[in-house]
C-alpha cells in the first residue's frame, strides 16, 4: 500500500509574529508531516522553537511530554520533560536569529485517532552541526485539528516558512 505526501498549507511569515498556525485540519489523512524550512526568532538565545497542538483550542495545559537525543559529531546528550506545557523542538532553549540556521520535519503519528494518545516524533538540524532527535506526546484522545508553533513569548523573524502535509494511504 503506497502513502503520498499531500499538501495541507503553506506558511511564510511576512513580518516578525508571536506564532503561526494551522486550523481546520480535517481527520482524512493517516499522518501529519510539518517542514519548518527555515526558521529563526528575532531575539538571540529565546526559550526556543515551541510546538503546541489541540481540538478546537491550542492546549496549553501540562499534557506534553517530550524525551530528547542531541549529538554534534563529538558528544552527544539526552533529556526529558514531563507535565510540560509544551514541546520544545530546539536544544538548549536556542532559536538562531539567522534564517537558515535550523529546520526541522515533525511527524504527527495517527493524528486523528480518537483513542490514543498522539505521537509527535521530530528531526531538528542546526547548521552549526548539532541534531536534535525527539519523541514527544501529547496526552489526549483528541483528535489534532489545530498546529502552533510559537517562540514563547518572542517573535518568529520574518521569512520563516511552515509546511503541513497530509499522508494518506493509497
Amino acid at each position: 500500500m503506497a502513502t503520498t505526501y499531500e499538501p495541507i498549507a503553506t506558511t511564510t511569515l511576512g513580518s516578525d509574529t508571536a506564532s503561526t498556525e494551522f486550523t481546520g485540519i480535517t481527520g482524512s489523512f493517516t499522518d501529519l508531516v510539518l517542514v519548518v524550512g527555515t526558521v529563526a526568532s528575532n531575539t538571540a538565545g529565546v526559550d526556543g522553537l515551541v510546538l503546541r497542538v489541540g481540538n478546537g483550542t491550542i492546549d496549553t495545559g501540562s499534557n506534553y511530554s517530550r524525551t530528547n537525543l542531541i549529538g554534534n559529531g563529538s558528544s552527544a546528550l539526552s533529556y526529558r520533560a514531563t507535565s510540560a506545557s509544551r514541546i520544545v523542538l530546539t536544544q538548549d532553549a536556542y532559536l538562531p536569529t539567522t534564517l537558515g540556521e535550523v529546520n526541522a520535519i515533525v511527524n504527527f503519528q495517527n493524528y486523528s485517532n480518537t483513542t490514543t494518545y498522539k505521537t509527535v516524533l521530530h528531526r531538528l538540524n542546526y547548521a552549526s552541526g548539532d541534531v536534535i532527535a525527539q519523541v514527544g506526546l501529547w496526552r489526549s484522545t483528541s483528535a489534532i485539528n489545530r498546529i502552533q508553533i510559537s517562540s514563547n513569548g518572542y517573535n518568529l523573524k520574518a521569512g520563516s516558512t511552515f509546511t503541513l502535509y497530509g499522508i494518506a494511504s493509497a
